[in-house]
């Protein structure tokens, strides 16, 4: 097989293709994200996803502002965002809607993210980048997951740690 660059105008043209399917059953929370560099890249991120909405709650910043705008590269418009100060009243309004409301923490029954197979339609929920996931949140959850650590760090970047996990629940969702 002889493999070549595929030229900027391709990749855009099989991009425009497949943002026309349907988006997955799949949703995500972000709580007070402090970094709107962070919410940018999670913008992005879940444009490649193909998650069907983006809650901003807490502090979490929202567009129009050039931080999210500089990591985002346009992703905040293709991707379905709504604003929620009260992210309890939110979470509770999914879980009634059916979402399996899954949080982005390390708790004492957290399991590792490659062992988490999602039920449709799943609801993750992303923390504070210094204190996480409060424990209010945590009463309202339906399971955890984490991401193992082997060095002297015990986590991950906000961005990255969604990216991780935000792909091995769409690889799960696909699949099914």
């Amino acid at each position: 097989m002889i493999m070549r660059k595929l030229a900027h105008e391709e990749i855009v043209e099989r991009q425009v293709r497949k943002s026309s399917q349907s988006r997955l059953p799949f949703c995500v929370v972000l709580n007070s994200i402090r970094s709107l560099y962070n919410v940018g890249a999670i913008f992005r991120t879940a444009d490649g996803i193909g998650i069907e909405k983006l809650w901003l709650c807490g502090i979490t910043g929202y567009p129009p502002q050039s931080g999210i705008a500089k990591t985002a590269l346009g992703a905040q418009e293709n991707v379905p965002w709504e604003y929620r100060k009260d992210v309890i009243s939110l979470l509770r309004e999914l879980k009634s809607s059916g979402y399996q409301i899954v949080l982005l923490e390390q708790l004492s029954g957290s399991i590792l993210h490659d062992q988490f197979n999602p039920r449709s339609p799943v609801c993750l929920v992303v923390g504070n980048e210094i204190s996480g996931i409060s424990e209010e949140l945590v009463a309202l959850c339906d399971g955890a997951v984490e991401i193992a650590m082997d060095g002297i760090k015990n986590s991950l970047n906000v961005g990255v740690a969604f990216g991780i996990i935000g792909y091995h629940i769409r690889s799960c969702l696909v699949s099914k």
